[in-house]
């Protein structure tokens, strides 16, 4: 019963001196972690100041803020990096940093595999930052996905749609999916259909229609971009002209639209105006079989109209 309260004597002393040399070596380290905080909060408020100013001085050279942002955030994020390692070496850790190196290193292959979505994203969004087909505010489809892009982030690219959504693409799909940019170039060309009678002079009416189209300021011409009419049609009641007509896509979707509506409401007023008779589709019945199978007779109508009459 001696021997047991000696080694439980024994055991209580062990783990006090050891609680006593932690605490030791805590209050010895204490110096070196406060200077490792320091260094992270420095490091912090540094890398985001280098962020903002390499945005910037980038945006400046490059006039491209989609990128400019991307590296500027990118720069921030290492330099925060950097400032953890220097401050577990500080704070005597340096162990801790080298294990974290080790371990990434070691790990890389496992998190490629389990994390592969988000590292294509993240690589498209490097290469999105030097080559992509579209800037901020550029009206763009991607896929089924039809708006203006606001921002690239480092996994997505954002979308503000037109009828007020946030779509978020990734950016892998980005590369992967047609991109259609209707204001690189900030021209775009619209088309309709008028149909006008049989009757009538298919050359005077496309001079008209043209007329027309000269008169709407913000219908766009010149050597490269030239409106037109041409015949389309010979629909059943009708000859069918197709009209083209570039306008200005900076303001697309609004200004664009608003433009259409002009041009179709002058297209039909002058060709109104101009003599010109645009009939409804005229639709044809046949009735097939003998008389008794008409629901309508007809002498019966113009009896009922005679009694009428008198």
């Amino acid at each position: 019963m001696l021997y047991l309260n000696d080694s439980a004597q024994k055991t209580t002393k062990t783990i006090s001196q050891s609680f006593i040399d932690f605490f030791d070596r805590f209050i010895d380290q204490l110096p070196g972690i406060g200077i490792g905080l320091l260094i992270i909060i420095l490091g912090i408020l540094v890398a985001s100041w280098i962020g903002r100013f390499s945005q910037r001085k980038i945006s400046a050279r490059t006039k491209d803020p989609l990128m400019s942002r991307f590296l500027g955030k990118a720069i921030k994020y290492t330099f925060i990096m950097i400032a953890i390692m220097l401050a577990l070496k500080a704070a005597g850790l340096g162990g801790i940093a080298a294990g974290i190196l080790t371990a990434a290193g070691a790990s890389a292959v496992v998190l490629g595999f389990a994390f592969k979505d988000i590292g294509e994203n993240f690589i498209a969004g490097i290469i999105l930052a030097f080559s992509r087909p579209y800037d901020v505010d550029d009206t763009v489809e991607i896929g089924e996905n039809f708006g203006k892009v606001k921002s690239l982030e480092f996994r997505y690219t954002k979308l503000k749609t037109f009828d007020g959504k946030d779509v978020y693409i990734p950016n892998s799909d980005v590369l992967t999916e047609p991109v259609i940019n209707f204001t690189e170039d900030g021209f775009f060309r619209w088309d309709f259909i008028i149909g006008i009678a049989y009757e009538d002079n298919i050359e005077k009416a496309k001079e008209t229609v043209l007329q027309a189209l000269k008169k709407e300021p913000a219908v766009i011409e010149d050597e490269e971009h030239e409106n037109f009419v041409i015949e389309d049609e010979l629909a059943t009641s009708t000859v069918n002209l197709k009209v083209f007509f570039w306008v200005d896509t900076k303001d697309f979707r609004r200004m664009a639209l608003i433009t259409k509506g002009n041009v179709v409401r002058n297209v039909k007023e002058a060709l109104e105006d101009a003599g010109f008779y645009m009939p409804a589709d005229i639709q044809e019945i046949k009735l097939y079989g003998a008389e008794k199978d008409i629901p309508v007779r007809i002498s019966k109508m113009i009896d009922e109209k005679d009694d009428h009459d008198e």
